[in-house]
């Protein structure tokens, strides 16, 4: 089973199962940038606590085998169920759920519906522009250069960048969207 086909699965079955969620990491940042590659696939969930995550989880079962202890980001301090294809090769599944964060749910206010043509059907993303802010505010390298390229994709010009700047306030990482800024005049 390759990425896309695995990535199918499992935005159809959100769907299918209408649980409100969005593709997050590098493949949202790629949808606005440049696609790079990699072995993960990323959503935010919003599951009440009725239905819970264990409906997602068990829909999911034939294709991703879920870790049985939720886990703890370290960087957002939200829950993660993390799993992997059990078709080869292996590709990590990761389910974030929502969790109180005032950016975080502006950015799932925000999401929108896109047609990602990888994967022939469209699927909910957050905006450019919330890929920035979050991208920005895990500050990783790789996630520094998903901004640079979303920013060189969609132009400064292009997004709402009091929106962007506003966050990166509030997070206290304006500096590092300036130098990101500042390199592309470079």
């Amino acid at each position: 089973m390759t990425l896309v086909e695995l990535a199918r699965a499992v935005f159809t079955t959100a769907e299918d199962l209408e649980i409100p969620y969005m593709a997050v990491g590098a493949l949202a940042a790629g949808v606005y940038g440049i696609p790079r590659a990699t072995k993960d696939l990323d959503l935010l969930v919003s599951v009440d606590a009725a239905r819970g995550i264990k409906q997602l989880l068990d829909g999911l079962g034939e294709l991703v085998e879920f870790d049985q202890q939720t886990l703890f980001d370290t960087i957002t301090w939200g829950r993660r169920h993390v799993g992997v294809s059990r078709k080869a090769p292996p590709f990590k599944v990761e389910l974030f759920e929502m969790f109180d964060d005032p950016f975080v749910e502006s950015e799932f206010s925000r999401r929108v519906k896109k047609r990602v043509p990888i994967l022939g059907l469209s699927i909910t993303l957050p905006t450019a522009e919330d890929v920035v802010v979050q991208k920005v505010r895990w500050g990783r390298v790789k996630d520094l250069e998903d901004v640079k390229d979303i920013l060189a994709v969609q132009t400064p010009a292009g997004l709402d960048m009091d929106y962007i700047r506003y966050w990166c306030g509030e997070h206290e990482t304006t500096g590092r969207l300036e130098k990101i800024i500042g390199g592309l005049r470079g």
